[in-house]
């Protein structure tokens, strides 16, 4: 037996409540002419903190709305609200719908809401099937204000999926269901692969206690939103770095109006030291967008840090691999850029030492493939002046230049020009960008004396066969 894919559908499919929108839509065509007692209060509720048991007693007093009505009285409804809910669902939720149906799965909504108010929906997504709570229709082809079978809630929503799956020889521990709901939770034990998505706080303490995947489908998956507040981590983590925050450095921010206010982008940059994650953190703060950033895998693999840079969005490249831009990197960027959002690079690879920190920028190809492959724009940025708050050569920030505070600078310029023929010529197109969005002196800077080129070593010490290329100063001390 295979497996299928159940989806619950509000705030899991949909981000919010389905209720207002098949609500309007019903008063729009006819079919109700009033409002149910408490709606708007309870959906609010529901959007803010998930289901409750005032939203599930709304849900099964709908029902008497309909009775004595004809069995089509909702037919343009439906469809009226489908048009209305269809934009809604997340990106990522359906690129997961098409992988499960690669895969072979059946997709299914499994939902409290009444069939025939959502089904029109369901098709528009190209769902296989739907179990939801389904309304008697008498012998006259009118609604009885009785339910047909199960209340698709809870233990009722178990029920008619497990007598679905073995009318259709479908195995549950083969099978994948997503809901945001802690009244889902005996769904999700049922099956072999739960996803809590947008859990409700109970939901959340239960996903982390069992290890489930927490999901949110207006996201790439593994990226942490701050629960209640509906923000990601790194959106919170930007809002509170302030550049008061470093009051060793001051930071001076161009370009933000070159960061695209949606959709999705590539950010391309240069980079120089340790310091310039605080100075992209700064920057990325003065826009409204957050960004998956690559970052070497040595960075993800260190206890509890690695696991702060997945949780705010970040993808791990493996540079022991031939080219650092590695397959499992560079398929969760595309997949990122699919679903609208932005993705950020430092082609380099890694801050350059030696006499190459000093020379014109080169690195690896990953961002002139990633467009060629996407055809999303490519937003240059340069970063200057974070090596002189924590160079290389020290392990920790400069944190006593109050007084004399280095200007660290990040300039985000317009999108690359690219022909998209050639990797390599494009991928030239692209530093030749960031080349110039630098200051003249470090775009052609003087030969580095014996300190400056000692302060690009991790160790701060210039080996034997390096020495030769700083410039000969007298007692000079590294």
């Amino acid at each position: 037996m295979t497996g299928a894919a159940f989806f619950d559908l509000d705030r899991t499919l949909l981000p919010k409540a389905s209720g207002p929108a098949l609500s309007a839509a019903m008063r729009q065509t006819g079919a109700v002419n009033s409002r149910l007692p408490g709606e708007s209060l309870i959906f609010g509720y529901f959007n803010l903190l998930g289901e409750s048991l005032g939203s599930i007693a709304l849900a099964r007093q709908a029902v008497l709305v309909a009775k004595g009505k004809p069995a089509d009285a909702f037919a343009e409804a439906a469809e009226v609200a489908a048009e209305v809910l269809e934009p809604m669902v997340g990106p990522f939720a359906s690129m997961l719908i098409e992988e499960h149906r690669e895969a072979g799965r059946p997709v299914v909504l499994a939902t409290t809401t009444p069939e025939h108010l959502i089904r029109p929906f369901a098709e528009r997504l190209g769902i296989d099937a739907v179990i939801a709570t389904r309304y008697e229709v008498g012998e006259d082809g009118r609604f009885t204000g009785r339910n047909e079978g199960h209340f698709v809630w809870s233990m009722g929503k178990i029920a008619a999926v497990r007598e679905w799956a073995e009318e259709e020889g479908i195995d549950l521990e083969e099978s994948f269901a997503y809901s945001d709901s802690i009244y889902d939770a005996p769904l999700l034990k049922a099956v072999g692969n739960p996803g809590a998505v947008n859990p409700d706080p109970r939901l959340q303490a239960l996903a982390v206690a069992a290890r489930w995947p927490v999901l949110h489908f207006d996201t790439s998956p593994g990226v942490l939103k701050i629960p209640l507040l509906g923000i990601e981590l790194q959106r919170l983590v930007t809002m509170l770095a302030r550049p008061e925050v470093f009051p060793y450095a001051k930071f001076t921010i161009n370009g933000t109006e070159n960061v695209p206010a949606s959709g999705p982008a590539i950010l391309v940059g240069n980079h120089r030291s340790y310091f310039d994650v605080a100075a992209m953190v700064v920057a990325m703060g003065r826009t409204p967008r957050t960004a998956r950033f690559l970052g070497k895998k040595e960075l993800f693999d260190m206890p509890g840090l690695g696991a702060f840079f997945r949780a705010g969005g970040g993808i791990s490249v493996d540079r022991r691999q031939e080219d650092p831009n590695s397959a499992d990197a560079f398929a969760a960027a595309v997949r990122s850029l699919a679903g609208g959002e932005m993705v950020a690079m430092m082609p380099e690879g890694t801050i350059p030492r030696g006499i190459h920190f000093f020379e014109p920028m080169t690195g690896f190809p990953g961002a002139a493939r990633l467009a060629q492959l996407t055809k999303v724009p490519v937003i240059p940025f340069a970063i200057t002046g974070t090596e002189k708050v924590w160079p290389r050569s020290s392990s920790v920030p400069h944190v006593a230049n109050i007084l004399g505070r280095p200007e660290v600078t990040v300039t985000f310029g317009e999108p690359v020009d690219l022909k998209h023929r050639s990797v390599p010529r494009d991928m030239e197109r692209i530093f030749a960008a960031i080349t110039e969005l630098l200051p003249e002196e470090v775009r052609d800077p003087a030969r580095p004396t014996l300190a400056q080129l000692a302060r690009t070593y991790p160790d701060g010490v210039v080996p034997d066969e390096d020495r030769w290329f700083a410039v000969d100063v007298e007692d000079e001390r590294v």
